[in-house]
């Protein structure tokens, strides 16, 4: 499959997820939704990575899980907890911050190459995520009422949900290279799995499967097949294929699918702050990465309009 396509259908289907998971966590605890998610999804992809499957060297090992800790472990995590206490509508705008910390990353770590005006950009989209993170404080009454500071607890979660799929795409880069994408998938869902463990056990102490109704039942199917089985795998596939720095921009996708389901799943609307900061952390990547001509719909273009015959190698 071609690795643009891979990650602009990723997109949309995380760009679903907040709302849905918002939608599903009505009804099911959060570790226990996210311990179900990723052990289904491993189940799923086992035939995939036992047919692919190849020795690994013992910092690969360390890598792999250290990619998984931060893309599931610790966004996922965080993913859950803050959509429950804050709009599930700023969890895409706050992720769509993540194309400036990967571009920060990609080149320290990566050793890719800098750009022009990157610190103006971003400046701009840090200003942008955190009128959204801040802006209960002016809608919901103060800095120290109850509301207020649950809905930006849950932002706050929100960012630190972003630097952990930071930290997997820094870290997989270079481990994609080495090790067979389903690989990396099946390793990753099963040590997920295993790290919400602990919490699950704990949340079965007040919940039971009993209790599931539609709610419960759209976040396991959503989350199981669409948003990992079906989008981490081609998110690794994706990753493996082009430039670290160039991953983060289908990012934009995600805002847009959020904000049409989160109306009719949990009667969320944007208001004036969503509005603000969206433009603001979409112009800093702008300028920061320079990359109108990166957009996702002009990368597939070269793909299916017939080259050159003076670029055929």
């Amino acid at each position: 499959m071609n690795p643009v396509l891979a990650l602009i259908i990723t997109n949309v289907i995380w760009g679903a997820a907040s709302p849905i998971f918002k939608y599903a966590l009505i009804n099911i605890p959060p570790f226990t939704l996210a311990f179900i998610r990723f052990f289904g999804a491993a189940v799923l992809f086992l035939p995939w990575g036992i047919k692919h499957w190849h020795k690994i060297s013992g910092r690969d090992w360390f890598m792999l899980l250290l990619g998984a800790f931060f893309g599931i472990s610790v966004n996922i995590s965080f993913f859950f907890l803050g959509i429950q206490k804050t709009e599930s509508i700023n969890a895409p705008i706050i992720a769509s911050s993540q194309p400036i910390f990967l571009y920060i990353f990609s080149i320290l770590f990566l050793k890719e190459r800098p750009r022009k005006k990157v610190i103006t950009g971003i400046l701009l989209s840090f200003i942008g995520v955190l009128i959204i993170v801040l802006s209960p404080i002016i809608v919901s009454g103060g800095l120290f009422s109850i509301k207020s500071d649950t809905l930006m607890l849950g932002n706050f979660f929100l960012v630190i949900a972003t630097f952990g799929a930071v930290g997997n795409v820094i870290v997989y880069k270079n481990v994609l290279k080495k090790i067979d994408h389903y690989q990396v998938s099946l390793i990753s869902f099963i040590f997920g799995g295993l790290s919400f463990l602990p919490m699950m056990l704990g949340e079965l102490r007040h919940w039971s499967f009993g209790q599931l109704d539609i709610h419960g039942y759209v976040g396991i199917i959503f989350g199981v097949i669409f948003s990992s089985f079906i989008a981490y795998g081609l998110f690794n596939y994706g990753i493996s294929k082009i430039k670290g720095q160039e991953v983060g921009v289908f990012s934009y996708i995600d805002p847009v699918v959020a904000v049409i389901l989160a109306a009719p799943l949990v009667n969320e609307h944007p208001d004036m702050f969503f509005y603000i900061g969206s433009v603001l952390v979409f112009g800093g990547i702008l300028i920061a990465e320079g990359r109108i001509h990166y957009h996702p719909l002009h990368r597939i273009k070269k793909y299916i309009v017939p080259q050159n015959n003076n670029d055929r190698r």
